[in-house]
């Protein structure tokens, strides 16, 4: 089965994590790929992240963190490498500065990129592209594009 990386803003927020734990993975499944999504971390980095909060130094929160943030970017990267394809998440009045090096980077390495875009709103740079320019030149010059719903994705992934 082939690995997908799934970059994505969605588990920010109780309706986005629920969208993309019944939507959107259960779709890039039935096209027969494996996810790997940065929001499902080991049992290890959960702890760590957990085992911040109860931190009440200040000073030393931010050590740990700086510390974990490296460790989480790592995390990332090497899930990247290991996919075959990266579905980036578009939504929003901007595309979420994290998914877009997440995008960089994977066209880098030369994976096939696919965003996947049902935000309504009108966010592109001019009226030749559908988001921030850049990121519509790297999806499309990646070999991908861009999906405006799940049933599209589904479609486009199967022919991948």
């Amino acid at each position: 089965m082939e690995k997908l990386y799934l970059a994505s803003p969605y588990g920010f927020t109780d309706a986005g994590i629920f969208f993309m734990q019944r939507k959107m993975i259960p779709a890039i499944q039935e096209a027969s790929y494996q996810v790997l999504s940065p929001w499902e971390y080991s049992k290890e980095l959960m702890k760590k992240i957990n085992a911040i909060e109860k931190i009440s130094d200040v000073m030393k929160q931010i050590e740990v963190w700086k510390s974990l943030n490296k460790e989480i970017g790592r995390n990332n990267q090497n899930l990247i490498r290991r996919s075959k394809v990266v579905v980036a998440v578009l939504e929003g009045r901007d595309v979420d500065s994290g998914v877009a090096a997440e995008i960089g980077y994977a066209f880098a390495l030369k994976k096939k990129i696919i965003g996947y875009w049902s935000d309504k709103r009108i966010t592109g740079d001019n009226v030749g592209a559908r988001v921030n320019l850049q990121i519509d030149y790297f999806i499309s010059e990646s070999g991908g594009q861009i999906v405006t719903s799940i049933q599209e994705l589904k479609g486009v992934l199967g022919s991948a």
